[in-house]
């Protein structure tokens, strides 16, 4: 699978998720149980798509692209405030005030993410990368996916070495409690391979 591909898969599903949560404010037990379960799954689904960019995909437009910097940087920074709205997230119940107010600045600001990288990277990347080369990119993607965090650890820093070392141990240990907590049954299902 190539590499946009595989990004808009993790889009459509995120999008998917935000427009549920937009509509369903329900107050009743019942509501809001459903309300944070689908949260959960978002902030794993959003936790692993990060890690895997920051990773994989703006190290690549940072090489192929003459302003990759600036674009990646200007990326990088959107993931890093959403990260902070993620760990919100996780941190107040479902159904308080804050965790509704986290939700609320969450879902406009990682809709203009997706419309940034969706209109503004992709096509000057898909111009300057081969074919062959968004395949490899998005094997390599598609991989990581299996040992990527699954909470958002805004303190870990958005470098590539860094997340291939702190953030893999930090992935191993997500795993773990999600597994104990009974957390991985929110984990969102991955596509299989085109």
């Amino acid at each position: 699978m190539d590499a946009l591909t595989f990004l808009r898969t993790d889009h459509e599903s995120v999008l998917g998720m935000l427009e549920s949560l937009e509509r369903g404010r329900g107050t009743g037990e019942a509501e809001v149980k459903a309300r944070g379960d689908l949260v959960t799954s978002l902030v794993m689904a959003e936790s692993q798509h990060e890690a895997i960019e920051e990773q994989f995909f703006w190290p690549a437009v940072r090489r192929a692209l003459p302003d990759g910097d600036e674009l990646a940087d200007r990326a990088v920074s959107q993931e890093d405030s959403a990260k902070e709205l993620l760990q919100q997230l996780e941190d107040f119940g479902a159904g308080s005030r804050e965790f509704e107010e986290a939700l609320d600045r969450f879902i406009p600001a990682a809709r203009a993410h997706i419309e940034f990288e969706q209109s503004q990277v992709w096509p000057r990347l898909s111009e300057a990368q081969s074919p062959a080369e968004l395949e490899q990119l998005g094997n390599k993607m598609q991989a990581a996916k299996r040992f990527a965090p699954t909470r958002p650890h805004p303190g870990t820093p958005s470098k590539p070495a860094a997340l291939k070392s702190a953030g893999m141990l930090a992935a191993l240990l997500d795993k773990v409690r999600d597994v104990v907590t009974g957390r991985r049954a929110h984990q969102p299902p991955t596509p299989p391979p085109t």
